[in-house]
């Protein structure tokens, strides 16, 4: 039987929604495409459950270009959401950040992301559960290495459980299918985005106001 969110996704695949416009993700064959980070521009990628939140998440923060939904952490070549559904890829819904490392630091990228998620639960967020849910933060350095275990470090005390994130070095990342990107602007109307999504996008205005732009602010 298919969840909720897979039902939805149905619908909004065969258009019987219709949708506004979001950021420009350029696309090729249903999927987004993933471009080499501009000049002055700096890439990191994040797993932090379902990635309709994440993406937006990422996408409010000042000094980011741009975030794609997609795929990391496993080792099946070109999967398809379907594929990552059946937690046998290794994958994890994930989000590829494009941002200004002048505006916006590494580390204050990294604070946003254990922000926005709950970083202590194991194998999922909320009510989706499963390897493909899980917390990831991949490093493309030993000092994004040292700044993640600092960021961590900085938790101590502020939530409850210990920290789950896996630390793992970037191989490669998958960009979703189009339908997937920007997923949260264009559905507001879906009681995924607003009983699961909108909370998490709403503690990260509310915990790092100073950091989001400020067309979002409410």
């Amino acid at each position: 039987m298919m969840n909720l969110k897979t039902i939805i996704i149905c619908l909004v695949t065969v258009g019987l929604f219709s949708c506004n416009e979001g950021q420009k993700i350029n696309s090729k064959n249903g999927y987004a495409i993933v471009t080499p980070a501009a000049a002055g521009e700096s890439v990191a990628t994040f797993a932090g459950g379902c990635f309709w939140a994440m993406q937006e998440c990422m996408v409010e923060l000042k000094g980011v270009h741009k975030a794609i939904s997609g795929y990391s952490g496993g080792t099946t070549k070109n999967p398809s959401y379907e594929d990552v559904l059946t937690k046998t890829t290794g994958h994890a819904e994930s989000v590829q950040v494009y941002y200004d490392p002048k505006t916006i630091s590494y580390e204050k990228l990294a604070e946003a992301f254990f922000h926005s998620h709950d970083a202590s639960q194991v194998d999922g967020q909320g009510p989706d559960l499963g390897s493909d849910y899980r917390s990831i933060a991949f490093y493309r350095s030993d000092n994004e290495y040292q700044i993640l275990q600092n960021v961590i470090a900085g938790l101590d005390g502020k939530i409850s459980e210990p920290v789950a994130t896996e630390l793992v070095p970037f191989e490669v990342f998958y960009p979703a299918e189009t339908h997937h990107q920007d997923y949260y602007k264009r559905n507001s109307w879906d009681p995924y985005i607003r009983n699961v999504s909108r909370p998490k996008v709403l503690k990260l205005r509310k915990s790092m106001p100073q950091l989001i732009k400020p067309e979002y602010k409410d």
